[in-house]
């Protein structure tokens, strides 16, 4: 009889065991499962969005994550490159009175007109003034005068990234060659994730392409003088726009992006752009915690999956 007992304790021990084990297991594999990601990208014009097109349309598309928009200028300095989009919105855009006055709206729902395509949720607009086309060689045209707002743009940015609560931050990389107005929008950004508590920071990354013929790995370290911008891996986390998916794998997110191009009617070199540019590339900035590399892969690695089925016909 006793050793029935024993035998009859061992067996509920063992079964209290395996399913604690399962427990375990199973609610490993809950918790390793990251939510849909939830990003803000930051952007100086109207069509700077392109940048990311691939990156975003697979985020939203196939891993359900949301992506929202915040927009620093009013995109009005465009009016030089308008000429093709005259007939189109009835309007002497390159005229520079009537450009100034007629873009903000027009540039808005081309934004949009893109932005549906790729699945964009928010859009945040600043309506800083587009003033001029400068180098970031002299960026302090743009944060050490009244052109922008920089105050009301930080504490602005301050209150988004509050509330939206995201996990990644999109920015364009600040280089001296580069607009002011991007390398602007990406370092006011960058300060703003910056001021707030260390728990509350979202990786912040900062975006730039790539082709695959380059014979010459392009290595970015941050802007000089804005430490806030450097960057020590010279490795990037990349999207490639060729990866290839549909019908005998004959379609790519090089497609996708020359949709969003296409709505910028008013800007006429963009259309330029199309078919340029394979690889998205995302540095990741020195004031992002070590811990966020291991999240950074994880989000990488789901966009090289193809969650297309694989179509036959007969």
């Amino acid at each position: 009889m006793l050793l029935k007992f024993q035998f009859m304790q061992n067996i509920i021990k063992l079964t209290a065991a395996l399913f604690f084990l399962l427990f375990i297991i199973s609610a490993g594999n809950v918790f390793s499962q990251d939510a849909p990601p939830k990003i803000l990208v930051v952007t100086a014009h109207p069509d700077d969005d392109a940048l990311f097109a691939g990156t975003n349309y697979k985020i939203i598309h196939d891993l359900k994550g949301t992506v929202d928009l915040a927009l620093i200028t009013n995109g009005e300095g465009g009016y030089k490159y308008s000429s093709l989009a005259e007939d189109i919105y009835g309007h002497q855009l390159t005229n520079e009175d009537t450009g100034r006055k007629y873009l903000p709206a027009i540039r808005k729902k081309e934004l949009e007109a893109g932005g549906k395509i790729i699945g964009i949720r928010n859009y945040y607009y600043f309506d800083q003034k587009d003033n001029r086309y400068l180098t970031s060689e002299f960026i302090k045209e743009i944060l050490d005068s009244n052109i922008w707002d920089i105050g009301f743009i930080r504490s602005k940015l301050k209150e988004i990234l509050v509330n939206g609560n995201y996990d990644f931050v999109f920015v364009m990389t600040p280089t001296k060659e580069t607009h002011a107005h991007h390398s602007a929008s990406a370092i006011l950004a960058l300060q703003a994730i910056e001021s707030l508590e260390p728990d509350k920071r979202p990786v912040v990354l900062g975006g730039s392409g790539s082709s695959l013929s380059d014979t010459v790995n392009y290595i970015y370290r941050g802007f000089e003088g804005y430490p806030v911008t450097n960057v020590s891996d010279s490795i990037p986390f990349r999207f490639d726009r060729t990866q290839k998916f549909g019908y005998k794998d004959v379609l790519n997110y090089k497609i996708v992006v020359n949709w969003l191009i296409a709505e910028h009617k008013s800007q006429g070199t963009m259309q330029l752009l199309m078919n340029r540019g394979d690889i998205e590339n995302y540095w990741y900035y020195d004031i992002n915690p070590e811990s966020g590399k291991e999240k950074t892969k994880r989000l990488f690695d789901k966009l090289k999956i193809n969650y297309y089925p694989k179509l036959e016909y007969n």
